[in-house]
């Protein structure tokens, strides 16, 4: 595999979706973006990271939403690989670990991690907070690395490896209690939490804009947008759930 090819694409798609090359991103805002893409949350266990489907233009991604927050942005970046430059596949399904599998899914991580953090982005940021370039770099700068790029643990002390940052063996000792570094260090702790339960199940984009559009074009019933909604795991839309009371002002 190419690194120079994948990062060139990564920051090519950056720019496509009207980022700059070296910024950390929101990755999901950045996903509405994207034309007639429908994004899915939905728990799928512990050897899944989440699913392509290019479905004849009219995508889906499924991102495994009991993984860290993280590492769901990641696997966001991943399954953008698969979208946009996988031309063997219509429907990919990839695994949690990362590095692993085929050509194409090392292929995948590699990408996802250029996306989410540019070469230059990341190598400015180490010089700024690893004031000791000498010695490797410790918790401290891995805590500030993965909030800053909005990453799992696990993406960053992979992408280290492979820059030569950190040895297998030394990436080691960072692997276990991770939330607490972070905490100990005064971070909050949502990037290495899944979801919420109540957003675990959920479907976003192009499905839902498509049966609004249905509706009030009267090419179905209320009945049948509301089972639809349903089926998409949105009763917020259907009952109102998460309109109710007041909202407040900028």
């Amino acid at each position: 595999m190419d690194k120079l090819d994948l990062c060139t694409k990564a920051l090519s798609l950056r720019k496509e979706l009207g980022e700059d090359t070296t910024s950390p991103i929101d990755i999901f805002s950045l996903a509405h973006t994207i034309t007639k893409l429908t994004l899915v949350f939905y728990p799928m266990g512990n050897h899944l990271s989440g699913m392509c489907i290019k479905n004849n233009g009219n995508p889906v991604i499924a991102i495994n939403s009991s993984m860290s927050a993280g590492r769901q942005h990641f696997s966001m970046a991943h399954e953008l690989y698969h979208l946009y430059f996988d031309e063997n596949r219509q429907t990919t399904v990839s695994a949690i670990k990362i590095g692993v599998g085929n050509d194409t899914e090392k292929a995948a991580d590699r990408f996802a991690s250029y996306f989410l953090m540019p070469p230059v982005a990341l190598s400015e940021l180490i010089k700024k907070i690893h004031y000791t370039p000498t010695e490797i770099l410790g918790i401290k700068e891995i805590v500030k690395l993965e909030q800053y790029f909005g990453l799992s643990r696990q993406a960053l002390l992979y992408r280290l490896i492979e820059d030569n940052k950190l040895t297998i063996q030394q990436a080691e000792q960072f692997r276990q209690g991770v939330i607490r570094s972070a905490v100990n260090l005064g971070y909050d702790d949502t990037l290495y939490k899944p979801l919420p339960e109540d957003k675990q199940y959920k479907t976003y984009g192009y499905y839902i804009q498509q049966a609004e559009e249905l509706l009030q074009k009267d090419l179905i019933s209320t009945g049948k947008y509301e089972q639809l909604l349903l089926t998409a795991f949105r009763p917020d839309l259907v009952y109102g759930d998460e309109f109710e009371g007041s909202e407040l002002n900028d």
